[in-house]
C-alpha cells in the first residue's frame, strides 16, 4: 500500500536503518578499513569494488558508478518504488508508518502489493486443502512415499490444489477478489473459446516460491502420477521472474553465505531432500536453465571465491547444462563444478538410497564444467583418430566462449594432454572459430544466449559514470558538496556565504540545494545527510563525493578551521570570476559589441536569479526525497 509519509518519519527511518545490514541480505560484505567491500550486485566483476560505508550510510561502486543511500539501494536492487523501499526498511526495524491515504489511494491499492497479498492467501488456501482430511488423502500418501515429513510440510508451506476446475477461483470469489487480479497473479487462466476462467493448478502438490524477503512470488505444482506436464510453474508476473528467482533461496541464503558454497539442483523434491539431509546451502531453478541473473544473485551471497556445484541426474542433462553454463559462469566471473549422479538417480532418490555420506563423496569428485565436458567428449567418441577430430570439433564452441585468455589456454593444454594433440593445432581451431563468430558466419548453438541488455542495471558500461563523476564541475565545487555531506554542521556557513550561487555545474548545485533543504530536520549529521534523488545520476554522484572525501583524508581529522579555509578559497575564486565578468561587460560596452554585451548581461541575470533562489531555499523548503 502506498502512503503519504511525513518527512520527519522518513528521516527517522533513514536514521534508524543500518545500510550494511540491509545490503548484507543480498551481498557478501567484508570489513576493509572504515568501509565494507563486496562484489557489485549491479554488474559482473572479479575484484570487489562495491563499497558500503557504515559511517555515511551509503553505498558506491567504483566499477559501475551505482550509488546512494539505503532507499536508493533497495529501489535499484529490488525494483521497489520509493514508498515501498521506505515501508520495507520501516518494517525491518519495527517502525510504524502512519497510514494517511488520499481518497484516490483509498480506491486504488498498489497492484504489486495486492498480488503479494493474493499469493499469500492462495498459499494458505493450498495449505488448508492439504491439511483437511477429506480431499487430501492421496496427496498425503504421496508425500509420505517421498519421505516428506510434517515438519518439512510446515517449514516449506507445502500445499495441495484440489482436483477441480474452479476450486480456487470460487474461494477468491467468495471474498470478493477480482478475477483481473487473480489472472495477473497467474493463479487462473482465461478460457479460449468462451468467457470465464479456470484454476491453473489442479490436483497437484503445491510448492510456494518465496523471494529473498520471504514474500510469496509464485507457485510450483507437481503431479502425483505420470501425467504431463510433471511440473507446472506460475507464469511471469510483475512479482515473479523465473530467470531471477530460485526455490529455497530465502532459507538457503544464510548457509550459502557462511559456507561460501551453493548447490544448484533442478527439482523441488531434490531441494527438499538436500535441505532435510543438512545441506541447507542449496537452491533449485524453476524449470529454466541457470541464468546470468541467477549467477549474479548467488555470487553476491557466496562471494568472489564462492563455489557453485551443479547437480544433475544424467550424463545428457549434465552435458547440456554444462555447455549452457560455461558462458554464463565465465561472464559472471564464477567457477562451477558439475556433479552427475549415476543413471536412474536424481538427488532425491540418490540420497534416499545411498545416504548423505555417499553424496558428499560424490561431491568431492565433482569436476569443473570444462573438464567435465572434456572427459564426457572423450567417453563419447573415444581416442581413435576420428574420435579425436570429433572431440575437438565438439569442444571448440565451449573453449571459444571462455573470455579469460589464461583460463582458455589452460583448458586447451588439458585437452591437448588428454587426447595427445599438439596445443598449437587446437589453438588454431579456436582462433578460426572465434573469427567466424566475430564475422557472423558461425552461431554457437550451445550458448545460453547473450547477456540481456538491461538498461535499468547500472554498470552496462562499467566505469563511464565514475569518469563523469570525477569531471563534474570544478574541483572546489566537488569539494564543497563533499564537505556538506561529510560535515553538515558547516551548512549554515555555506548558506551565509551563498556559495551555491557560484557553482557552474547544475547537477552539483541541485545536490547542494537538496542537502540544504534538509537543514530543518532534527539531528542532521554525516550519517544521514545523504538525500535521495529522483534519478540515478545524482544519487551516484553524491555517494561518490561522500565516499571520496572519507577515502582521500583517510585518518586525518578535519576541523571547523579546515572547512572554513575551503569556503574562503571558493569565495575568493567566485569573487575573482565575478570581477572578471564585470570587467568583460565594461569592455563590451566600450567596444560597443552589442552581441557580446547581451550574452554577458544575460549570464549576469541568470546568476542573480540563482542567488535569489538559493536565499529563498535557505529560509526553508521541501526536502527532495
Amino acid at each position: 500500500m502506498i502512503f503519504f509519509i511525513p518527512e520527519e518519519k522518513i528521516f527517522e527511518i533513514k536514521n534508524t536503518a543500518d545500510i550494511v545490514d540491509v545490503v548484507s541480505e543480498s551481498v557478501l560484505l567484508k570489513k576493509s578499513g572504515r568501509n565494507h567491500l563486496g562484489l557489485c550486485p549491479f554488474h559482473s566483476e572479479k575484484t570487489p569494488s562495491f563499497t558500503v560505508s557504515y559511517e555515511k550510510q551509503i553505498f558506491y561502486c567504483f566499477g559501475c558508478g551505482a550509488g546512494g543511500n539505503v532507499f536508493a539501494y533497495l529501489m535499484k536492487k529490488e525494483g521497489f518504488t520509493f514508498p515501498e523501499a521506505v515501508k520495507y526498511v520501516a518494517e525491518k526495524y519495527g517502525i510504524d508508518i502512519p497510514e494517511k491515504l488520499s481518497p484516490e489511494q483509498n480506491r486504488k491499492i498498489s497492484e504489486k502489493d495486492s498480488i503479494f497479498s493474493i499469493n499469500k492467501q492462495a498459499m494458505e488456501f493450498f495449505k488448508s486443502c492439504l491439511l483437511s482430511s477429506g480431499t487430501s488423502k492421496k496427496a498425503f500418501e504421496y508425500l509420505n512415499k517421498r519421505e516428506i515429513s510434517e515438519n518439512v510440510i510446515r517449514d516449506y508451506h507445502l500445499g495441495y490444489a484440489p482436483d477441480g476446475w474452479n476450486v480456487l477461483l470460487n474461494y477468491f470469489n467468495k471474498i470478493n477478489i477480482s478475477t483481473a487480479l487473480l489472472e495477473k497473479a497467474g493463479l487462473i487462466v482465461r478460457k479460449n473459446k468462451s468467457e470465464g476462467f479456470y484454476d491453473r493448478f489442479r490436483n497437484r502438490i503445491i510448492f510456494p516460491i518465496f523471494d529473498i524477503n520471504s514474500q510469496v512470488i509464485g507457485f510450483g505444482g507437481r503431479v502425483m502420477d505420470d501425467s504431463l506436464p510433471k511440473y507446472l510453474n506460475s507464469p511471469e508476473t510483475m512479482v515473479f521472474n523465473k530467470s531471477q528467482s530460485l526455490y529455497g533461496l530465502d532459507i538457503a541464503r544464510s548457509e550459502c553465505r557462511i559456507t561460501e558454497t551453493v548447490y544448484i539442483v533442478e527439482g523441488y523434491f531434490d531441494l527438499l531432500s538436500l535441505h532435510k539431509n543438512g545441506i541447507k546451502n542449496s537452491v533449485a531453478t524453476l524449470g529454466t536453465s541457470i541464468s546470468h541473473e541467477h549467477v549474479k544473485i548467488l555470487r553476491g551471497i557466496v562471494g568472489k571465491d564462492g563455489k557453485f556445484i551443479l547437480v544433475y541426474d544424467s550424463d545428457d542433462a549434465g552435458i547440456k547444462a554444462a555447455q549452457r553454463s560455461i558462458e554464463i559462469f565465465d561472464k559472471g566471473f564464477a567457477d562451477a563444478k558439475v556433479l552427475v549422479l549415476p543413471s536412474g538417480y536424481d538427488p532425491d532418490s540418490y540420497l534416499v538410497k545411498f545416504g548423505i555420506e555417499a553424496f558428499k563423496n560424490a561431491v568431492s569428485n565433482a569436476q569443473g564444467a570444462v573438464s567435465f565436458l572434456i572427459n564426457s567428449a572423450i567417453k563419447k567418441y573415444g581416442l581413435s583418430v576420428e574420435g579425436k577430430i570429433r572431440i575437438v570439433s565438439e569442444l571448440k564452441n565451449t573453449l571459444s566462449s571462455i573470455d579469460d585468455h589464461v583460463a582458455r589456454a589452460l583448458y586447451i593444454r588439458e585437452l591437448s594432454e588428454k587426447i595427445d594433440i599438439d596445443e598449437a593445432a587446437i589453438h588454431e581451431r579456436i582462433r578460426e572459430t572465434l573469427s567466424d563468430i566475430r564475422s557472423g558466419k558461425y552461431i554457437n548453438k550451445s550458448d545460453a544466449g547473450p547477456v540481456p541488455n538491461n538498461q535499468d542495471v547500472a554498470g552496462s558500461e562499467p566505469g563511464n559514470m565514475l569518469i563523469e563523476d570525477m569531471q563534474r564541475g570544478t574541483r572546489f565545487e566537488r569539494q564543497i558538496i563533499a564537505m556538506m555531506l561529510q560535515f553538515p554542521e558547516m551548512i549554515p556557513e555555506i548558506i551565509k556565504c551563498d556559495l551555491l550561487s557560484g557553482f557552474t555545474d547544475d547537477v552539483l548545485k541541485a545536490i547542494g540545494n537538496a542537502i540544504i533543504e534538509q537543514k530543518s530536520l532534527p539531528e542532521l549529521n554525516s550519517r544521514n545527510a545523504m538525500p535521495i534523488f529522483d534519478d540515478d545520476e545524482k544519487n551516484s554522484i553524491a555517494a561518490f563525493l561522500s565516499i571520496r572525501i572519507c577515502l582521500s583524508i583517510r585518518d586525518e581529522v578535519w576541523g571547523r578551521e579546515d572547512c572554513l579555509k575551503l569556503i574562503k578559497h571558493f569565495e575568493y575564486t567566485y569573487k575573482r570570476n565575478e570581477d572578471t565578468s564585470t570587467k568583460k561587460i565594461k569592455e563590451a560596452e566600450e567596444t560597443k559589441d552589442g552581441k557580446l554585451l547581451s550574452e554577458l548581461l544575460r549570464e549576469k541575470q541568470i546568476q542573480a536569479k540563482d542567488k535569489r533562489s538559493n536565499r529563498m531555499k535557505a529560509l526553508g523548503g521541501e526536502t527532495i526525497w
